[in-house]
């Protein structure tokens, strides 16, 4: 294991070499640079420019589906009916085969598209509070404009602890007595307690690279939630960011460290089955196999709930200053409690946020190819292209998560805002215009349609009643 330690340590070298000689040599740095500035600069105009048109962007992307579902359920009905006509005359086993392969395709899209249009039909008066929590999230990005920064300071911290994590691992590899082998190498053989260093030393790995999301998480939280609670924002602190930053460290340190300490015990047996499962592949029978899968696929669900639930949780923590089973409780509450809205914005948001992505690392990848057609001398164009765009959807990828962390706690704000407030004197609404008008608007249509104690009138009114969250 130390020898083949040694070997991919001589990997930087080689990599060195090879980008000297294949980039530098063909003047294609340059090219890089400008994509990636390209690449940061659009993703920041691209989360100023949904808060202006998230309202069309948003019922586009549902009339795409809608087409697309229903598109696609009819090609595939026509497939099989010209199937069906040339197996009547064509008689083999294959044709048979053929055809009801098409008829189980046929049916399985039809029930998707029937199951699609009735969640969209269910949900269609929600999409609308997707809108406003978009274009609520665009305000936020211009009165907190240091929330666009802080993906490059969690990267910065990231890449400090995994420096000094792989420079223990360096030392922990070098420790015992050095012991030459039979094919001429030397190798450390450690004996007693610091055998087990490596366990001690990977699950500080993981534990410590999800305490440092979760403060960015927590920061966030801290920073929006600040925001949404302040009714004159002119009256803002000066610094919103570095205030949340200050409470974190005061007073919710305990609260990040037990929330990702949770996911870290799901995501380490999740990687010791996925250990299992490469070691034994093709050596295991189906059902080995099939139960492996399960467990992985089990835990990787388990392991995504409870991120999402965690980060509602720091929310939650940032407006009550409560302990973290209190706050992750509170806020399994109001998410179960709007069920329905949560699916709204998951889905619809995500998918938004998602063609982001790949409008950024698309432009970026034309960008490049323009960018490279001026370089003559530069004969290969695949891998820097390949290398470009799979860097561009990181890039993209870390700003828009902080839009969707973004759009989250407004949401879990505006939640609880509604929660506790009802509008009335001394009961007044925290939320912005644009959400007021949505409330507005969905007790209007409950009063029109005079159904105040059917379900959707159960979820517009104000669920429960008591002080005031500030």
């Amino acid at each position: 294991m130390f020898r083949n330690l040694l070997k991919l340590m001589d990997l930087p070298c080689v990599a060195t070499n090879y980008c000297h000689q294949n980039i530098l040599q063909t003047q294609g740095l340059p090219s890089c640079v400008l994509n990636i500035l390209f690449q940061r600069v659009l993703s920041m105009i691209l989360m100023v420019i949904i808060r202006y048109i998230s309202r069309v962007l948003v019922w586009i992307l549902t009339v795409l589906v809608i087409l697309g579902s229903l598109g696609g359920t009819g090609v595939l009905w026509w497939l099989y009916a010209k199937e069906r006509m040339s197996a009547s005359t064509v008689e083999t086993q294959i044709a048979k085969e053929n055809l009801q392969a098409l008829l189980i395709y046929a049916i399985s899209a039809t029930v998707f598209t029937v199951i699609l249009l009735l969640i969209m039909l269910i949900m269609r008066k929600r999409v609308a509070l997707t809108i406003a929590l978009f274009h609520v999230a665009g305000k936020v990005f211009i009165h907190l404009p240091l929330l666009v920064f802080q993906p490059f300071w969690t990267f910065f911290v990231l890449i400090l602890f995994w420096t000094y994590w792989t420079t223990v691992l360096l030392f922990l590899g070098t420790t015992g007595n050095p012991v030459p082998n039979e094919e001429g190498f030397v190798e450390f053989r450690v004996a007693g307690p610091l055998k087990y260093m490596w366990w001690y030393h990977l699950v500080g790995l993981i534990w410590i690279s999800e305490f440092i999301l979760a403060c960015q998480q927590m920061t966030v939280a801290g920073a929006v939630v600040t925001y949404y609670f302040t009714r004159e924002k002119r009256n803002l602190p000066f610094t919103p960011i570095l205030a949340s930053v200050n409470r974190l460290v005061c007073y919710h340190l305990g609260t990040v460290a037990k929330g990702s300490f949770i996911i870290t015990l799901v995501k380490i047996p999740r990687m010791i089955l996925m250990y299992i499962h490469t070691q034994l592949k093709g050596k295991e029978n189906a059902c080995a196999r099939c139960m492996l899968k399960a467990c992985i696929c089990c835990l990787w669900c388990l392991e995504k709930c409870l991120t999402y639930l965690n980060q509602n949780a720091y929310t939650a923590t940032a407006i009550n200053s409560t302990n973290f089973c209190t706050s992750a409780k509170d806020a399994f509450v109001i998410l179960v409690e709007n069920a329905l809205r949560v699916a709204a914005i998951n889905t619809v948001g995500d998918f938004m946020l998602f063609l982001g992505k790949v409008l950024i690392v698309c432009s970026t990848g034309l960008a490049g190819i323009m960018l490279l057609n001026y370089q003559r001398d530069y004969t290969t164009w695949v891998l820097p292209l390949i290398i470009v765009c799979l860097f561009a959807f990181l890039v993209a990828h870390c700003f828009l998560s902080i839009y969707e962390m973004v759009v989250d706690v407004l949401f879990l704000c505006f939640a609880i805002d509604t929660k506790y407030n009802d509008g009335s004197p001394g009961r007044e609404f925290y939320m912005d215009k644009v959400l007021m008008e949505f409330v507005e608007n969905s007790r209007k249509s409950m009063r029109e349609a005079g159904r105040g104690g059917g379900a959707e009138g159960r979820e517009l009114k104000p669920m429960a009643s008591g002080a005031s969250s500030s």
